[in-house]
């Protein structure tokens, strides 16, 4: 999607078509190596290409906001080249698609590859919306089912989690309901906060202040922050 960015010129290649051809035919090995179907595999290749221009769209958006809300970012190559931030989200948006896709392992691997490169670590399940930015980014974690909406703002160590996990009659984990929290439209979350539970809800344009904890939701309009327990003493060391 940034070939001048990423990757080779794409007048330097044969053509648009034989490079898409080419990774198709890498796609194909994969998938039928994670146990697709040919069937499955035309499907999930046709419909995966079909969403990268919608992907791309999705990726402009969240280089403007971090253009627009980091005063050290001087440009949007800059983003693209060195933000941590925009790695993560860029593999997390391919990633996403194919989760909804039913596409096994795969998506999963994804965001681990995303995780090591960044020390982000989202899950492809997560549904998020345009103009997001993860700013400095290290030990950001965001759950399967939470969703974020647009405009939405984190820091470093931010943690979008569950609270708790439900079990069976058998003691075993009661897999695919909701765990996470939502996050609402233009909502700045500061470094170190943890928001959990899946019934936890932050309103739109709210601001939940650093090192904060929260197990329940937030109405729209409102800052959320930790207590201050820092006591100043007049002793040199």
């Amino acid at each position: 999607m940034y070939p001048r960015i990423f990757g080779p010129y794409m007048d330097e290649i044969p053509s648009k078509e034989v490079r898409i051809e080419e990774s198709k035919v890498v796609f194909e090995k994969v998938l039928i190596r994670l146990g697709t179907t040919p069937d499955q595999t035309t499907s999930v290749i046709d419909g995966f290409l079909a969403t990268l221009a919608s992907i791309h769209e999705m990726l402009e958006t969240d280089i403007t906001a971090a253009y627009d809300g980091d005063p050290a970012a001087n440009s949007r190559e800059e983003i693209m080249l060195s933000y941590p931030g925009f790695e993560a989200i860029s593999i997390h948006r391919m990633a996403h698609e194919l989760y909804n896709m039913g596409v096994p392992i795969l998506p999963r691997m994804m965001s681990e590859i995303a995780h090591t490169m960044t020390g982000i670590d989202i899950h492809p399940g997560a549904t998020i919306g345009p103009y997001f930015f993860i700013d400095h980014g290290t030990g950001v974690v965001i759950g399967e089912t939470a969703t974020l909406g647009h405009h939405v703002k984190l820091y470093q160590g931010v943690t979008i989690g569950a609270k708790s996990f439900q079990v069976n009659e058998d003691g075993s984990l009661v897999k695919g309901n909701k765990r996470h929290p939502d996050i609402g439209n233009h909502v700045v979350i500061y470094a170190g906060a943890t928001i959990l539970g899946g019934t936890t809800l932050i309103g739109d344009h709210c601001v939940i202040g650093g090192n904060v904890w929260l197990t329940r939701s937030v109405l729209p309009n409102r800052t959320v922050i930790a207590p201050q327990g820092v006591e100043e003493i007049d002793k040199k060391i």
